[in-house]
């Protein structure tokens, strides 16, 4: 039986990956783009768009699974716990109004009490567009903010998974990530609001993370507990930009970055003084869902990764146990090329050096 103690007593920090919940269909999706629509379509039929591109990534040990099969969660559970990952934090969609979608993975994980692993929300509060197919400027599903009584129902929709033994917490609080703090029309009422109706409901409070960046750095002033920045790490290019604008206009190709050498300021910026936390991003190559209009990494071997996550666990290294917290983006984004699950390219590659600089 696997220890159930908190991770945080065992590793270095305390690593939570991020968890996309799309992989089943759904009527919205089958409406929109066809039936039986996910995101192993984009995936699939991706391919290459300049010399040395390597498209389509094919998944290994567990195909293309598809989330409403309770084995296949029990072996992603199994593969991150075997490698340090503590948490998945599950993209968490509440549009307003009661409006959800893709909640049928996380519904039956907290209904069946399985798989064991830990796990905390993030709710991804922006609009649904249609970003899979190129098409940014058309609104699928637009985030609303009704008011304080669609707030309230929220809350309590959510307060089941609050109060699961499995739900990740730093001492004794649920951790809850909010993606874009500055859509909200006033965050640190949110802030308020929330804190108010966790102790209401018998919580010390929640600890609130903040998603930094795009405009939004007052995370801290707003009352939110942490933050950070899932910035994609590339090397920014010297001098004149001429022959990228040539490649993506003449030829077509995507924005082509390199995977940074050393790891980007967000990295580094947290201690034991410090509100920031640590994210690391293990690759991106978003072109299955955007394209040529997508942003592609090279360079991002395995051994770079190690790189950015060892700066990211000694930047927490300082910090009280139940902080330490280390958020890794993602688990299963395939779309977006940042994933930890094995491909027929790198095997378990980049699990061995998560699992080798965490239980150091």
């Amino acid at each position: 039986m696997r220890d159930e103690r908190s991770a945080s007593t065992n590793v270095r920090a305390r690593a939570i990956a991020f968890y996309l919940p799309q992989y089943h269909p759904i009527p919205e999706n089958d409406e929109w783009w066809g039936p039986g629509f996910t995101e192993w379509t984009n995936v699939a039929r991706a391919r290459p768009l300049f010399r040395g591109h390597v498209q389509p990534h094919i998944p290994a040990d567990l195909g293309f699974y598809d989330l409403r099969l309770a084995e296949t969660r029990e072996q992603q559970a199994s593969l991150a716990q075997d490698h340090g990952i503590e948490a998945f934090c599950y993209w968490h969609y509440w549009f307003g109004d009661g409006r959800r979608v893709l909640e049928r993975p996380f519904a039956e994980v907290l209904a069946s009490g399985s798989p064991q692993i830990k796990f905390c929300l993030g709710w991804a509060n922006e609009s649904w567009t249609g970003i899979w197919h190129g098409a940014e400027d058309r609104i699928l599903i637009e985030q609303r903010y009704p008011g304080a009584e669609d707030a309230e129902a929220h809350f309590r929709t959510l307060l089941p998974a609050f109060r699961d033994q499995r739900y990740l917490r730093v001492d004794d609080r649920p951790v809850l990530h909010v993606y874009k703090p500055g859509n909200l029309p006033r965050a640190a009422e949110f802030v308020d609001s929330w804190q108010r109706m966790a102790r209401k409901a018998g919580f010390t409070g929640l600890y609130l993370v903040a998603g930094v960046g795009r405009g939004y750095t007052r995370f801290a002033e707003d009352g939110f507990d942490s933050g950070f920045e899932a910035r994609i790490p590339y090397t920014r290019p010297r001098g004149p930009q001429l022959a990228t604008r040539f490649r993506r206009r003449a030829l077509g190709h995507p924005l082509i970055r390199e995977y940074a050498k050393i790891p980007p300021r967000e990295v580094t910026l947290a201690g034991s003084g410090s509100k920031v936390q640590p994210c690391v991003v293990t690759n991106w190559d978003n072109t299955p869902r955007s394209g040529r209009n997508g942003i592609v990494l090279t360079g991002a071997t395995p051994e770079r990764f190690r790189i950015h996550l060892r700066a990211a666990i000694e930047s927490v290294s300082t910090r009280s146990p139940e902080e330490r917290l280390l958020w890794v983006k993602s688990w299963n984004e395939w779309a977006e090329g940042n994933y930890l699950e094995p491909d027929l390219e790198t095997g378990h590659a980049r699990l061995e050096v998560l699992r080798d600089e965490l239980l150091k």
